[in-house]
C-alpha cells in the first residue's frame, strides 16, 4: 500500500506543481496576503473533488470495460510526454518574474469568482486529475483510494505551501531563472512518469 500512497502524493505533486495560471493566481494572492485561505481551499477542494471523481470513476469504467484501463493507459503515457515537451518549452522560451500587481484591496467575491474560473474553466485540470490520476491509480490495485488521498494530500499541502509561503519565495521567483529551472524539473518528473506508465504496465 506504501508504494501506492508514494505514488500518488509524488503524481499529485509534480500534477499542480507545473506554472499555469491557477498557480500563478495563487501566489501573486499569497505574495498580496490577501484572501488566501479562500483561495487555497478553493483550489485544494476543487482537486480534491476530481481526483475522487477520476479515482473511483475510472475504477468503476475499467471494471466494465477491461480495455478501458490500457487504452487511458497509452493515453496517460501520450499527454504525460506531450506535458513534460511543454515544460522544456517553456524553460527554453525563459522564464518571466511573477510581480503581484500594486492595485488596491479585491473583495473576496471577486477572488473567489476569480479562483473558480482559474480552476474549473482549464480544461488541462480534467486530463491531469481525472483522466491522468484516474489511470494511473488504477495501477495500483486494489489501493486506488490511499493512491487518491495521497494525490489529495499533496494538492492540500501544496497550496498551503504556495499560499502561505509566497512571502518566503518572492525573492527567489522574483528572478525569471527560478521559474525556468523549476519548468525543467517538471518536465523531468513528467517524462519519468512517462516511462514508468509505458513499461511499468
Amino acid at each position: 500500500m506504501w508504494d501506492a500512497v508514494i505514488a500518488g502524493y509524488l503524481v499529485g505533486l509534480s500534477l499542480i506543481v507545473a506554472i499555469g495560471a491557477q498557480n500563478a493566481f495563487v501566489l501573486r494572492q499569497g505574495l498580496r496576503r490577501e484572501h488566501v485561505l479562500a483561495v487555497v481551499l478553493i483550489c485544494a477542494c476543487s482537486d480534491a473533488v476530481l481526483i475522487a471523481a477520476g479515482v473511483g470513476g475510472f475504477g468503476a469504467i475499467a471494471r466494465a470495460a477491461p480495455w478501458f484501463g490500457e487504452a487511458m493507459r497509452w493515453l496517460g503515457v501520450a499527454f504525460l510526454t506531450v506535458y513534460g515537451a511543454l515544460r522544456f518549452r517553456a524553460a527554453w522560451a525563459g522564464g518571466a518574474a511573477l510581480v503581484p500587481q500594486g492595485a488596491g484591496p479585491v473583495p473576496l467575491r471577486r477572488v473567489v469568482i476569480m479562483c473558480l474560473l482559474f480552476t474549473w474553466a482549464n480544461p488541462h485540470v480534467y486530463l491531469d486529475t481525472v483522466v491522468l490520476v484516474g489511470s494511473i491509480s488504477a495501477q495500483y490495485a486494489p489501493h486506488e483510494m490511499a493512491f487518491g488521498m495521497a494525490a489529495v494530500a499533496a494538492s492540500f499541502s501544496f497550496f498551503s505551501a504556495l499560499g502561505f509561503g509566497a512571502r518566503l519565495l518572492a525573492p527567489v521567483f522574483a528572478k525569471p531563472r527560478a521559474w525556468v529551472m523549476l519548468e525543467i524539473v517538471v518536465g523531468c518528473v513528467m517524462w519519468v512518469l512517462a516511462a514508468g506508465l509505458a513499461f511499468g504496465g
